[in-house]
């Protein structure tokens, strides 16, 4: 999306946010909050700055756990 000239918040919040709120499941996903179901990815860097660090997930916590390092 950042290739086609959105910046990467906008990304990242059209595959998070806008896209619960377009599937209609934004009061269980789409934003971190209590009571919501949420998968985090972690990455070396700033994704706002650089989109790409997304690329190279470090680990991934689903539940609670990490699943994958």
């Amino acid at each position: 999306m950042v290739k086609w000239g959105m910046t990467p918040a906008q990304a990242i919040r059209s595959a998070t946010v806008s896209a619960a709120e377009l599937l209609g499941w934004s009061d269980q996903v789409g934003t971190i909050e209590a009571g919501k179901f949420a998968d985090i990815v972690a990455v070396s860097g700033d994704p706002l700055s650089d989109v790409s660090v997304l690329e190279k997930v470090e680990f991934v916590m689903k539940g609670g756990a990490v699943v994958r390092k």
